[in-house]
């Protein structure tokens, strides 16, 4: 992910030819990743139960519901930035797929 300025710590767990694995920790409500465009397909996994701010640019918010341990996927191209909206830390592991759809 190329990701612009944010407060969120992203920790590499995992990179490779076909796999990159990051931990992406919100410390506070209000960090963020940053805006950024996702270059490849993608799962995340978060690691807590709770809520989390996208906002998808335009003015436009959405808030996503998030469960410890279960995985959504999205494909390539989503640009977004994504903010703590707990008042606790919590975290999510994200896994880029690099390798190209066949």
């Amino acid at each position: 992910m190329c990701s612009a300025t944010g407060t969120a710590i992203p920790t590499v767990m995992i990179q490779n030819e076909r796999v990159l694995v990051t931990e992406w920790r919100f410390k506070k409500r209000g960090d963020n990743t940053g805006w950024h465009r996702h270059a490849y397909d993608y799962v995340v996994i978060p690691q807590f139960d709770g809520v989390l701010e996208i906002d998808l640019g335009n003015g436009e918010r959405i808030t996503a519901q998030m469960q410890s341990g279960v995985p959504y996927f999205r494909e390539i191209g989503v640009e977004h930035d994504v903010i703590n909206a707990n008042d606790f830390e919590c975290a999510f592991v994200e896994v880029e797929l690099l390798e190209p759809r066949k």
